[in-house]
């Protein structure tokens, strides 16, 4: 059996110290390659660079040394890995260390999410990684647990055998200098509160500029939620997937078209 291949991503850019933390996390658990987007590309979500060509270069420096990086965005970064850019097929997508949490509503934003989704979206077992609070504060121990829950998973992947049925998980870290001990817990998304108003403020030309406004408060944080997992000390793990369907609502619909007569 080959040894295991790892693409490794974020959307902090690639010079982020959390991008740095979780290549080092994944050292000798298989061949490792690192793309990322060449500037923080946070909030990005799933988008993709379609007017333009984009560029990849390597990174040189001490702990980006061997980084390849994209000038686009978190998405591009991974798509284009796997649509060419390497020469094999990676049995395993990790994103992240992201600098702030992706929960509840986030993970429709997060562009750390959305490199790990991209993975996921090609058949490839992927998961993603952000400490709960900005700042890069206990970072080693948010290290230690990605490399903790990757290891976890390996067993689940056979090298060179794709998956039938791939599986995404975003993992939200504590930034304690004990988050390494903390128990893991699995749990579904929470929601926040709509976000804060726009920023209004005045360009040097006297335009109308807007900033977008804060994250809301959680809303739905209770038992179960990943910001309640985090709150009280817990490693989130939520399984995630790409189906939006509401599929409860569906004989309704089917119901109310048919009445207008268009079913």
């Amino acid at each position: 059996m080959r040894r295991m291949r790892i693409l490794i991503a974020n959307d902090d850019g690639y010079l982020a110290p959390g991008l740095a933390a979780l290549a080092e996390a994944c050292r000798g658990l298989g061949e490792i390659d690192v793309i990322a987007p060449e500037q923080n590309a946070s909030g990005t979500s799933n988008a993709l660079s379609l007017n333009r060509p984009l560029s990849v270069y390597e990174a040189v420096g001490t702990q980006q040394a061997g980084f390849r990086y994209v000038n686009g965005t978190p998405s591009d970064s991974v798509h284009v890995a796997l649509t060419g850019l390497l020469p094999h097929r990676p049995d395993l997508v990790v994103s992240g260390i992201n600098q702030g949490a992706n929960m509840g509503d986030d993970t429709l934003y997060s562009g750390t999410v959305a490199a790990a989704m991209e993975g996921y979206l090609f058949g490839v077992p992927a998961i993603a990684f952000s400490q709960a609070e900005k700042g890069w504060t206990h970072l080693d121990a948010a290290a230690r647990v990605a490399r903790a829950v990757i290891e976890s998973v390996l067993p689940l992947i056979k090298p060179g055998e794709p998956l039938a049925v791939p599986w995404l998980l975003n993992v939200n870290i504590p930034n304690r200098p004990d988050a390494d001990q903390l128990p893991w817990v699995t749990t579904r998304l929470g929601r926040r509160h709509a976000s804060s108003p726009v920023i209004h403020q005045t360009n040097p030309r006297g335009e109308p500029i807007y900033w977008i406004g804060p994250a809301g408060d959680a809303r739905e944080a209770g038992p179960g939620t990943d910001f309640h997992a985090v709150a009280n000390g817990q490693v989130s793990i939520t399984p995630l997937q790409v189906d939006l369907t509401d599929h409860a609502a569906l004989p309704g619909w089917q119901a109310q078209l048919s009445r207008i007569g268009r079913l």
